[in-house]
């Protein structure tokens, strides 16, 4: 185990590999569990393998030499007896020219590729024939450049020899999870050396009793983790928020230009319970695109407001904060006035003198409202008496940054309210664990006078039909967005940038104002384009994905994303969002390239398969599951905190049903191994689970 308190120049190169890697406990080296294995079990013939086959077998090497054709290579010949073998190298040293020279006895294993000149293998691993066999498989572990498998190996096999790992589940509770290995010991030495009798394909699907054992331990660890969060919170206090007959909530209800779905009224009902209660929420408002959330986070900091307190709302790009800022100063600065309350806006790019004006409104509590973005959060804002906290957006958010803003108010021995909303539904699985410790409240119908969205797949090579269809929506006095996934040329990505795709359409779209936004832009820039494209002298609107969220232009009528494929499908739907704000028929177009194979990967298949068949974002978000796993949806909350590491949420079901049940009974009848549990597979990173 490396010495973290030894000084940085003591370590050597594989200590401060193993810390970078995060294995700085014995615990944490026990649970590095291998990528894969390799057979060095025993010694085959060349004549009983097959093509694909990775073998090892041992031989006499009959030539080695150095060839220029096509290219640099050391190619070296070895006969085994009953057949030959070509092995190539492309990158070699003089030492390993010496260690191959002909007559030298090897033992070569790699994978073979057959064909008319007989049998081959590129890099294979070489060593003297000879010694002793493994007696288990060899685990080969995910590293870092300057950290060998060999001295990883023996830095894992010391660490699991050192490690505490005495069974914490309580008596009897197995019964119910069979077949398990019996203790934690017992199957973390199974996975780091299995024998080789033992199937690769069990311990790479992960079902083998071994693998099911390390993901009810860490299913257990992240329930117990996230109930203990959520008992403490319970012991917190935040003011009463009650809405007052009359107050401000009524006043808005009365003054909004349109009526409240069922769907909004009922989660606005819901916050308010919370708000009324002298326990903190911590609450997860969920909705589609444009199902009106930024109403509700209205409605609930008014009741805030009314009770004397102030709220603030933070969302992640200036953008969408801006939206948020121009709808809660239309709906509410009119109620404000007579009471001599203002809306604040708060961001990075403001002048020094609007800063420190903002600034002075909101510690003097004249600003009841405060929006903006991760500016919200510095130690320079300091709140009169912040009751209500909301964050948009709230996966884009990093945890300690969400801790932040709920930290405002710990002088007074108080926590804000906390209100998160997401665009992006959450799935029942990752609901059950990752959002264990939420209340979650879901917007599940859309306003009226949304149009259906219609969504077609268009090959890249049908380009010039897609202009087509932009000048005809252009005719009609309709806009248009398009969206790029890079704003410069990558070699590795040779993806049409933002600024050729803006050049050739303003070039194929004479007359027609075509604007361009990207996140590089100066702050000025992209607000000039956003009020041309908002107020509709700009008909085309090319953009990267800061377009994503916040933006509501009724009159945008088609969204065409170029290299769909390559868009995660939570994000897709997001932009596919944008259009059908207003009652013109609208439309998607996902421009997906199939590059030189002239096929689409698997992924990106099933991706743009499901947008074409559901504009349903919790069909969606399921989908997005089943494809990606839970990190689209989690964002930045698994900061210290990983993401399961062994379990499957799509798969572990059953698993994750049994920890939920578990985790209560554990931490009232055993609290001691429930906090041995916990130490062991989180360490110091449960705190991040509570934000």
């Amino acid at each position: 185990m490396p010495d973290t308190k030894a000084p940085k120049a003591a370590l050597s190169e594989p200590q401060k590999a193993l810390i970078k890697l995060g294995l700085v406990r014995d615990i944490d080296l026990a649970l590095h569990l291998p990528l894969r294995y390799e057979d060095e079990t025993r010694v085959v013939k060349l004549r009983d393998c097959r093509e694909g086959d990775t073998a090892q077998f041992e031989g006499t090497v009959t030539a080695c030499d150095v060839t220029y054709r096509p290219r640099r290579q050391l190619v070296v010949t070895v006969d085994d007896g009953s057949d030959t073998c070509v092995l190539r190298f492309f990158n070699f040293y003089p030492s390993q020219q010496k260690s191959l020279a002909v007559g030298t006895q090897v033992r070569v294993r790699g994978e073979l590729k057959g064909g008319f000149l007989g049998w081959q293998m590129v890099h294979p691993t070489c060593k003297p024939a000879g010694g002793e066999l493994p007696t288990a498989l060899t685990p080969v572990y995910s590293t870092v450049a300057s950290l060998p498998q060999t001295y990883l190996r023996k830095a894992v096999l010391g660490g699991l020899a050192r490690a505490d790992l005495s069974d914490t589940f309580p008596p009897g509770v197995t019964e119910a999870l069979k077949p398990l290995v019996g203790a934690p010991r017992e199957a973390l030495t199974f996975l780091h050396q299995p024998g080789p009798e033992v199937p690769l394909a069990s311990l790479e699907d992960r079902n083998h009793p071994a693998w099911q054992r390390l993901k009810a331990e860490e299913l257990l660890a992240q329930q117990l983790s996230q109930l203990q969060s959520k008992r403490e919170r319970e012991v917190l206090r935040s003011p009463a928020l009650a809405a007052k007959p009359g107050g401000l909530h009524e006043q808005l209800l009365g003054v909004l230009p349109f009526q409240l779905t069922a769907a909004q009224r009922r989660v606005g009902e819901e916050i308010a319970q919370d708000l009324g209660r002298n326990l903190p929420m911590h609450r997860l408002l969920q909705g589609d695109v444009g199902s009106g959330k930024t109403v509700v986070a209205a409605l609930a900091a008014a009741i805030a407001i009314d009770a004397g307190w102030q709220g603030a709302l933070m969302a992640p790009t200036e953008i969408l904060a801006e939206q948020h800022f121009r709808k809660l100063i239309g709906w509410l600065e009119p109620l404000f006035a007579p009471k001599g309350l203002r809306v604040a806006w708060l961001t990075g790019s403001q002048k020094k003198k609007e800063r420190t004006e903002m600034l002075a409104l909101i510690a003097s509590g004249e600003a009841a409202l405060v929006v903006g973005t991760h500016a919200v959060i510095q130690d320079l804002v300091q709140f009169k008496n912040l009751g209500l906290a909301i964050i948009d957006e709230q996966h884009r958010f990093g945890v300690a940054q969400r801790l932040a803003l709920r930290a405002k108010m710990k002088d007074t021995g108080q926590e804000p309210h906390l209100l998160m909303m997401s665009a992006t539904p959450i799935p029942r699985t990752l609901a059950m664990s990752y959002y264990a410790d939420l209340d979650v409240s879901t917007i599940d119908e859309l306003p009226p006078g949304r149009t259906p969205v219609i969504t077609k797949l268009i090959a890249d090579s049908r380009r010039d039909e897609v202009t087509q269809r932009i000048r005809s929506q252009l005719a009609e006095g309709r806009q248009v967005y398009w969206v790029c996934p890079l704003i410069e040329e990558s070699e590795a990505l040779d993806l049409t940038n933002a600024t050729a795709t803006h050049e050739a359409l303003s070039a194929a779209l004479p007359g027609v104002m075509v604007g361009l936004l990207h996140s590089r832009m100066p702050v000025p820039e992209k607000k000039a384009v956003m009020s041309l494209f908002t107020g509709g002298q700009m008909g085309v609107l090319v953009s990267t994905t800061v377009i994503e969220v916040g933006v509501d232009v009724p009159n945008a009528s088609l969204m065409v994303i170029e290299h769909a494929e390559r868009f995660g499908l939570s994000q897709l739907h997001q932009l596919r969002g944008r259009v059908g704000r207003g009652a013109a028929a609208s439309a998607c177009i996902l421009l997906f390239s199939t590059g030189e194979s002239g096929r689409l990967g698997e992924t990106a298949r099933a991706r743009l398969k499901a947008m074409a068949e559901t504009a349903d974002g919790f069909e969606i978000a399921r989908r997005d599951l089943e494809i990606r796993g839970p990190g689209e949806f989690l964002g930045a909350r698994q900061s210290g905190a990983p993401l399961l590491r062994f379990a499957d949420l799509a798969t572990d079901t059953e698993l994750l049903a049994w920890a939920r049940q578990l985790a209560p009974m554990m931490l009232d009848r055993y609290p001691e191994l429930a906090e041995k549990h916990t130490a062991r597979w989180l360490g110091g990173k449960s705190e991040f689970l509570k934000a």
